[in-house]
């Protein structure tokens, strides 16, 4: 499977997209904005990368607003959050066989 989780609108993701130039590598592109990601995908990008915990975005806006910094928050939390908005989601992330890439420091190489 070669699959890119991103933002169309988030020049982050299109940088990071651009500059491994994953368009030519023939991956496949779900933006989940319009395309939400299921708990079966999320469940996925889990068993690859370890943990929610390394899925789930603290930059995001909701993350300080909703008090979350000041909580405790365990796997299924942040299962949760990033099922609830897709903004919990760290991203990109890019799957390519059995190797994950997740965040905006993503060095993605092949």
């Amino acid at each position: 499977m070669k699959k890119v989780y991103c933002l169309s609108s988030c020049d982050t993701c299109r940088r990071i997209i651009k500059e491994a130039r994953l368009k030519e590598k023939g991956f496949e592109f779900q933006d989940i904005k319009t395309d939400q990601i299921t708990p079966v995908q999320l469940d996925e990008m889990k068993k690859l990368i370890g943990s929610y915990e390394a899925l789930f975005s603290r930059r995001a806006i909701k993350y300080k607003s909703m008090g979350l910094k000041d909580k405790k928050l365990g796997e299924n939390d942040f299962r949760n959050l990033i099922l609830q908005d897709y903004t919990f989601l760290k991203r990109p992330v890019i799957i390519a066989g059995r190797k994950i890439f997740s965040g905006s420091e993503t060095k993605f190489s092949n």
